[in-house]
């Protein structure tokens, strides 16, 4: 069976792979749950004992592989991250999809304070290069495939391309204050979990890439400013524990708007199979378009 991402990778078809996975790496598919659909479904495995990625198509293969990579690198200097669990050789790859078991931190999602987020991603960026090599930022670099195969209105996905075009010339013009250096990627409070003695780790290492350490310190900005998500002392813990806010820094506007951007094209990829998602799209959208709050934007 042949899986596309525009219409046949859906929760079933993820599920499939992963008991096919299963197999492979000899664990046992005992209540499977879904978590999250997106670039990767995640599951759940026997009550959250074991967290499953099972990568949204077979072009996510580097990417997977590094992070496996990224994850023994960590767990060799000591960093409090995700750990690989299973003897079998990680990625297990089912019909294309790369698929990597991880540790299950906590029956549900209990997230790290804003403080603690701060410290660690300074502990991150002040860590040593890795001993391989990462791939340069590059912000636009999903967009137009996400937008190529999105079940939107074709006039959403022209004002969307025509949104990154111009994004893109403007961070060419970008100057950083802080020094580039390797980056998580995709660094929010829902990437920072507790485990099951309360101490946090962080997750999702698919994204590590070499660039402006700003990068990393948007969500969490935007997460207080644009969407009251976290609250002003929260915010203020953040940047305490790092020792920077990035939004006195004059490339921040800009750097808001690409983020915007790519949360909306993330989205966009379920937007066939999920109304909600559909909906939610319009509504983002729409307020990209007239320059609106974003306060109203729900979480995925």
């Amino acid at each position: 069976m042949t899986m596309t991402e525009r219409t046949e990778f859906d929760a079933d078809g993820a599920g499939a792979i992963l008991r096919k996975a299963c197999e492979v790496a000899h664990v046992e598919p005992d209540g499977i749950e879904m978590l999250r659909f997106g670039d990767h479904a995640v599951f759940r495995i026997d009550g959250g004992r074991i967290v499953s990625r099972v990568g949204r198509s077979p072009d996510r293969l580097p990417s997977v592989r590094r992070e496996v990579a990224v994850a023994e690198w960590l767990a060799s200097e000591g960093y409090p991250a995700a750990r690989l669990v299973t003897a079998a050789e990680q990625p297990v790859v089912v019909q294309g999809h790369p698929v990597t078991f991880w540790e299950g931190l906590s029956n549900g999602d209990t997230y790290a304070s804003t403080g603690e987020m701060g410290a660690l991603l300074r502990w991150l960026h002040n860590m040593e290069s890795p001993p391989f090599s990462l791939p340069p930022l590059q912000p636009f670099d999903k967009v137009a495939q996400r937008l190529n195969h999105a079940a939107i209105p074709d006039a959403t996905r022209r004002f969307l391309r025509t949104m990154a075009d111009d994004l893109a010339a403007d961070y060419g013009r970008l100057q950083f204050a802080l020094p580039a250096g390797h980056l998580h990627g995709d660094f929010n409070v829902g990437n920072v979990l507790r485990d099951a003695v309360g101490r946090p780790k962080v997750i999702d290492l698919d994204g590590f890439v070499t660039g402006p350490r700003e990068w990393d310190l948007m969500q969490t900005a935007m997460y207080y400013d644009s969407f009251g998500w976290h609250t002003e002392s929260e915010y203020a813990d953040f940047v305490a524990g790092y020792g920077f806010d990035v939004r006195e820094w004059s490339g921040y506007t800009i750097l808001r708007r690409i983020r915007e951007l790519l949360m909306v094209t993330w989205l966009s990829q379920n937007a066939g199979t999920n109304p909600r998602a559909a909906e939610e799209v319009e509504k983002r959208v729409a307020t990209l378009r007239s320059g609106g709050s974003r306060r109203d934007w729900a979480p995925f």
